[in-house]
């Protein structure tokens, strides 16, 4: 059969709440033009992220049921390590309430003043937690990663290259780590390559340097070498997400995504003190070790969708349902981030309002245009994310500027997927008319969050 259909039934649902384009004005205006700051109720079609709003099985509320709720060793702790360490098989595996809680901890621990951190591309909350301990983060894409319309099968990557020669040029004493982000988010939801993968873990080698992984999107990535990689056609993904895990020396994850879960993470960790230096500091932040923040209900929820994750009827079916968003909307001239990624559709938004310049915001025009035109909610990852002034305050634009419509796991049919490809195409019809956007108030760090915008008219 040529269909491929969700690989689930649906059990339970949530009514949508439809509003006009009338009240939808009122609403980002009382919002400061930032979508992170309407209702949820007041969205129809929600992509702002995947993180934690995905749809869990009967299987994983069965096992919220079995949650073992004691403070210390409880059950749910030991199916939860269990099933980590037999997907990484990482050593040390400590539970944290969120992504951001395990970066905060570790980089606590690895950053500092001088210190200086690799990536293929830092996502938001990454480069947060590194600069705020006084180290700084440092993005190494390839260069057809940051070409929007190139066409390469594993974008993701790390470049080898800039890596050998950032730490010769930095020196290893100052570099506590390299991390990957898999699929790298900020660079499109694009896949990294087994082979970079193993290249980047030579050079770390070579150098003393421990190799981690941002790892939440782990199994959408594995998939895609599974796709694309020659030599892994015929391979489980489970096999194939092992030896990923076997070229790293730690992890941190957010579980709301790849695990399938409302909340919940992971610091996986080999070597011995830098495992103790976290757990210290995790009975500080976030609670004793065998529950680190977390319910034991969650924790049961997360061992079981990192086993669902896992099955390839789903993995097929996440992929394609994003990539036929992907199409509709390219057919219709839309220009996007090439190819699809594997959680998330990322609109070129440089090219969709080429009349906005980037210190003007385009990413963010598009995306209040999609929410006040459709309630659809999408995130900027551009400028607003990512561009900053310099010690003169001359202007600094992100390297791309993209408006990401990041599908939650196992929530919406091809129905609501099509509602989204006509609103899109309808506000790319009368994209001459979007304003640029001024932020007229910020916080110091992460300030997409809370910012407050006006329209330039």
């Amino acid at each position: 059969m040529k269909t491929i259909i969700e690989p689930f039934k649906i059990k339970s649902v949530e009514p949508i709440k439809f509003t006009t384009v009338a009240e939808r004005e009122e609403i980002l205006r009382q919002g400061g033009y930032n979508i992170f700051m309407v209702p949820a109720e007041d969205v129809v079609i929600d992509l702002l992220t995947d993180s934690g709003t995905s749809a869990m099985s009967a299987d994983q509320w069965a096992g919220i049921m079995r949650g073992d709720e004691s403070y210390a060793g409880a059950r749910s702790f030991y199916r939860f390590q269990d099933k980590v360490r037999e997907l990484t098989g990482l050593k040390h595996i400590i539970p944290v309430h969120q992504g951001r809680a395990a970066e905060r901890i570790l980089f606590a621990i690895a950053g500092g003043p001088g210190k200086v951190v690799p990536n293929n591309a830092h996502f938001d909350t990454t480069r947060a937690n590194i600069e705020f301990s006084g180290a700084q983060a440092v993005d190494l894409p390839t260069a057809v990663g940051v070409d929007p319309d190139a066409m390469d099968d594993f974008k993701g990557n790390i470049n080898i290259p800039a890596l050998r020669e950032f730490i010769e040029k930095t020196g290893a004493e100052n570099i506590p780590l390299c991390m990957i982000t898999i699929t790298n988010n900020s660079g499109g939801g694009q896949p990294v390559s087994m082979q970079n993968i193993r290249e980047a873990k030579e050079v770390c080698k070579e150098h003393g340097i421990p190799l981690f992984f941002d790892a939440c999107r782990f199994a959408e990535n594995a998939y895609f070498i599974k796709l694309r990689e020659p030599g892994y056609a015929d391979r489980s993904v489970k096999s194939i997400v092992r030896e990923m895990f076997s070229h790293v020396d730690g992890a941190t994850m957010s579980a709301k995504k790849d695990a399938i879960v409302n909340i919940g993470g992971f610091i996986a960790i080999n070597d011995d003190e830098l495992a103790l230096k976290a757990r210290n500091m995790l009975i500080i932040t976030e609670g004793f070790p065998t529950y680190g923040g977390l319910a034991g209900r969650d924790l049961e929820a997360i061992a079981i969708g990192l086993e669902e994750v896992l099955d390839e009827h789903y993995l097929q079916y996440r992929i394609r349902s994003t990539a036929y968003l992907g199409e509709k909307i390219v057919a219709a001239g839309v220009p996007i981030l090439q190819p699809p990624g594997g959680h998330a559709i990322y609109i070129n938004a440089k090219k969709f309002v080429p009349h906005v310049p980037p210190e003007r915001f385009p990413g963010q025009s598009v995306t209040v245009e999609l929410y006040r035109h459709g309630g659809i909610r999408g995130c900027e990852i551009g400028s607003v994310m990512f561009g900053r002034r310099d010690k003169e305050g001359k202007f600094i634009p992100a390297a791309m500027e993209l408006v990401r419509l990041a599908i939650p796991r196992r929530v919406y049919t091809q129905s609501h997927i099509d509602y989204v490809v006509e609103a899109i195409i309808e506000v790319y019809r009368n994209r001459d008319k979007l304003p640029g956007y001024r932020i007229i108030e910020e916080p110091p760090l992460l300030r997409h969050f809370t910012a407050k915008f006006e329209p330039i008219v």
